[in-house]
Protein backbone atom coordinates (compact mmCIF):
# COMPACT_ATOMS: atom_id res chain seq x y z
CA UNK A 1 0.00 0.00 0.00
CA UNK A 2 1.40 3.44 -1.13
CA UNK A 3 1.14 5.89 2.48
CA UNK A 4 0.45 9.07 1.85
CA UNK A 5 1.66 12.22 3.48
CA UNK A 6 -1.33 13.30 5.64
CA UNK A 7 -2.71 16.51 4.55
CA UNK A 8 -5.12 19.02 6.40
CA UNK A 9 -9.15 19.30 4.66
CA UNK A 10 -9.30 23.00 3.74
CA UNK A 11 -12.87 23.12 5.00
CA UNK A 12 -12.98 21.46 8.58
CA UNK A 13 -8.96 21.12 9.30
CA UNK A 14 -9.10 17.40 9.59
CA UNK A 15 -6.13 15.34 8.16
CA UNK A 16 -7.86 13.52 4.98
CA UNK A 17 -8.32 9.78 4.66
CA UNK A 18 -5.63 7.36 3.66
CA UNK A 19 -6.06 6.00 0.37
CA UNK A 20 -6.74 2.26 -0.65
CA UNK A 21 -7.99 1.79 -3.49
CA UNK A 22 -8.00 3.55 -7.18
CA UNK A 23 -11.25 5.81 -7.70
CA UNK A 24 -11.28 7.20 -4.05
CA UNK A 25 -9.64 10.47 -4.93
CA UNK A 26 -8.76 12.26 -7.97
CA UNK A 27 -7.15 15.48 -8.35
CA UNK A 28 -7.75 17.75 -11.01
CA UNK A 29 -6.22 21.17 -12.03
CA UNK A 30 -5.39 23.32 -15.05
CA UNK A 31 -1.56 23.71 -16.88
CA UNK A 32 -1.44 26.72 -19.88
CA UNK A 33 0.77 26.71 -22.96
CA UNK A 34 0.61 27.72 -26.35
CA UNK A 35 0.69 26.87 -29.83
CA UNK A 36 3.59 27.61 -32.41
CA UNK A 37 2.06 30.77 -33.72
CA UNK A 38 1.59 31.90 -29.74
CA UNK A 39 -1.79 30.99 -29.70
CA UNK A 40 -3.27 30.07 -26.14
CA UNK A 41 -4.27 26.55 -24.63
CA UNK A 42 -4.72 24.73 -21.40
CA UNK A 43 -5.24 21.63 -20.33
CA UNK A 44 -7.42 20.42 -17.46
CA UNK A 45 -5.09 17.73 -15.87
CA UNK A 46 -6.81 14.75 -13.64
CA UNK A 47 -4.78 11.87 -11.90
CA UNK A 48 -5.80 9.34 -9.60
CA UNK A 49 -4.20 9.99 -6.30
CA UNK A 50 -3.62 6.29 -5.37
CA UNK A 51 -3.07 4.81 -8.45
CA UNK A 52 -1.21 7.58 -10.45
CA UNK A 53 -2.71 6.88 -13.57
CA UNK A 54 -4.16 9.86 -15.58
CA UNK A 55 -7.69 9.00 -16.80
CA UNK A 56 -8.04 12.04 -18.84
CA UNK A 57 -6.18 15.26 -19.91
CA UNK A 58 -8.61 17.47 -21.84
CA UNK A 59 -6.94 20.12 -23.79
CA UNK A 60 -8.78 23.49 -25.17
CA UNK A 61 -8.24 26.88 -25.63
CA UNK A 62 -11.28 28.06 -23.97
CA UNK A 63 -12.16 25.68 -20.66
CA UNK A 64 -15.16 26.55 -18.42
CA UNK A 65 -16.50 25.03 -15.82
CA UNK A 66 -19.46 22.81 -18.51
CA UNK A 67 -15.81 21.74 -20.01
CA UNK A 68 -14.87 20.14 -16.97
CA UNK A 69 -17.97 18.62 -16.23
CA UNK A 70 -18.22 17.04 -19.51
CA UNK A 71 -14.95 15.28 -18.72
CA UNK A 72 -15.73 13.96 -16.07
CA UNK A 73 -19.36 12.71 -17.23
CA UNK A 74 -17.55 11.19 -20.23
CA UNK A 75 -15.38 9.59 -17.49
CA UNK A 76 -18.27 8.66 -15.79
CA UNK A 77 -19.39 6.75 -18.55
CA UNK A 78 -16.13 5.50 -19.44
CA UNK A 79 -15.36 4.10 -15.87
CA UNK A 80 -18.68 2.91 -14.68
CA UNK A 81 -17.94 5.12 -11.39
CA UNK A 82 -17.15 8.57 -9.91
CA UNK A 83 -14.72 8.98 -7.82
CA UNK A 84 -15.87 9.49 -3.86
CA UNK A 85 -13.63 13.11 -3.43
CA UNK A 86 -11.65 15.50 -6.09
CA UNK A 87 -9.11 17.72 -4.75
CA UNK A 88 -9.18 20.84 -6.99
CA UNK A 89 -7.89 24.62 -6.23
CA UNK A 90 -10.36 27.55 -5.83
CA UNK A 91 -10.00 28.48 -10.20
CA UNK A 92 -13.28 29.72 -11.67
CA UNK A 93 -14.05 26.37 -13.51
CA UNK A 94 -13.92 24.45 -10.20
CA UNK A 95 -16.14 27.18 -7.83
CA UNK A 96 -18.65 27.18 -10.99
CA UNK A 97 -22.24 26.18 -9.90
CA UNK A 98 -22.10 23.64 -13.01
CA UNK A 99 -18.91 21.10 -11.57
CA UNK A 100 -21.09 22.03 -7.83
CA UNK A 101 -24.65 20.61 -9.49
CA UNK A 102 -22.89 17.69 -11.22
CA UNK A 103 -20.68 16.81 -7.56
CA UNK A 104 -24.10 17.41 -5.49
CA UNK A 105 -25.78 15.21 -7.88
CA UNK A 106 -22.80 12.38 -8.16
CA UNK A 107 -22.69 12.44 -4.37
CA UNK A 108 -18.61 13.64 -5.22
CA UNK A 109 -16.72 15.47 -2.17
CA UNK A 110 -15.09 18.47 -3.87
CA UNK A 111 -12.41 19.07 -1.55
CA UNK A 112 -10.61 22.71 -2.35
CA UNK A 113 -7.09 23.42 -1.58
CA UNK A 114 -6.31 26.62 0.88
CA UNK A 115 -5.44 29.74 -1.33
CA UNK A 116 -1.89 29.74 -1.64
CA UNK A 117 -0.68 26.13 -0.50
CA UNK A 118 -0.40 24.74 -3.38
CA UNK A 119 1.01 21.09 -1.88
CA UNK A 120 -2.64 20.72 -0.66
CA UNK A 121 -2.78 19.22 -4.05
CA UNK A 122 0.61 17.94 -4.43
CA UNK A 123 -0.11 14.76 -6.37
CA UNK A 124 -1.39 16.89 -9.26
CA UNK A 125 1.73 19.52 -8.80
CA UNK A 126 4.07 16.37 -9.24
CA UNK A 127 1.86 15.06 -12.59
CA UNK A 128 1.79 18.68 -14.03
CA UNK A 129 5.57 19.09 -13.15
CA UNK A 130 6.04 16.01 -15.03
CA UNK A 131 3.75 16.56 -17.84
CA UNK A 132 5.50 20.09 -18.28
CA UNK A 133 8.83 18.58 -18.74
CA UNK A 134 8.24 15.49 -20.40
CA UNK A 135 5.57 16.84 -23.24
CA UNK A 136 4.77 20.28 -23.05
CA UNK A 137 8.50 22.06 -23.14
CA UNK A 138 9.29 18.89 -25.46
CA UNK A 139 7.02 19.44 -28.33
CA UNK A 140 5.96 22.07 -31.03
CA UNK A 141 2.56 22.17 -31.39
CA UNK A 142 0.84 23.27 -35.17
CA UNK A 143 -2.56 23.41 -34.40
CA UNK A 144 -4.88 22.41 -31.31
CA UNK A 145 -5.73 18.77 -33.55
CA UNK A 146 -1.25 18.61 -33.25
CA UNK A 147 -1.48 19.39 -29.20
CA UNK A 148 -4.38 16.77 -28.73
CA UNK A 149 -2.54 14.00 -30.06
CA UNK A 150 0.65 14.77 -28.88
CA UNK A 151 -0.67 15.00 -25.39
CA UNK A 152 -2.95 11.76 -25.86
CA UNK A 153 0.34 10.01 -26.89
CA UNK A 154 2.36 11.26 -23.64
CA UNK A 155 -0.80 10.18 -22.06
CA UNK A 156 -0.88 6.80 -22.92
CA UNK A 157 2.94 6.38 -22.22
CA UNK A 158 2.75 8.10 -19.03
CA UNK A 159 0.08 5.57 -17.85
CA UNK A 160 1.26 2.28 -19.66
CA UNK A 161 4.86 2.68 -20.38
CA UNK A 162 6.09 4.46 -18.10
CA UNK A 163 8.00 3.35 -14.27
CA UNK A 164 7.13 5.74 -11.81
CA UNK A 165 9.60 5.73 -8.60
CA UNK A 166 6.71 6.13 -6.14
CA UNK A 167 4.96 2.55 -7.58
CA UNK A 168 7.95 0.90 -7.17
CA UNK A 169 8.97 1.51 -10.28
CA UNK A 170 6.13 -0.06 -12.16
CA UNK A 171 3.78 2.04 -14.56
CA UNK A 172 0.49 2.91 -13.40
CA UNK A 173 -1.23 0.30 -15.32
CA UNK A 174 1.01 -2.38 -14.02
CA UNK A 175 0.19 -0.84 -10.28
CA UNK A 176 -3.78 -1.11 -10.97
CA UNK A 177 -3.39 -4.98 -12.05
CA UNK A 178 -1.37 -5.88 -9.09
CA UNK A 179 -2.84 -4.16 -6.28
CA UNK A 180 -6.81 -2.73 -7.08
CA UNK A 181 -9.75 -4.62 -6.83
CA UNK A 182 -12.83 -3.16 -8.33
CA UNK A 183 -13.47 -0.09 -6.52
CA UNK A 184 -16.40 -0.20 -3.46
CA UNK A 185 -16.54 3.82 -3.16
CA UNK A 186 -17.86 4.06 -6.53
CA UNK A 187 -20.88 6.58 -6.45
CA UNK A 188 -22.30 5.71 -9.83
CA UNK A 189 -26.02 4.62 -9.75
CA UNK A 190 -26.38 5.20 -6.45
CA UNK A 191 -29.12 6.72 -4.84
Amino acid sequence: MLTSIPCVDSLGGQERPELSTNQECWSMDFVADQLFDGRKFRCLTVVDNYSRQCPAILVGQSLKGKDVVAALEKLKQENNAVPKRIQVDNGSEFISKALDKWAYDNKVTLDFSRPGKPTDNAFIESFNGSFRDECLNTNWFLSLEDAKEKIEAWRQEYNHFRPHSSLGDITPEEWVKINIVKSEFSTFGQS
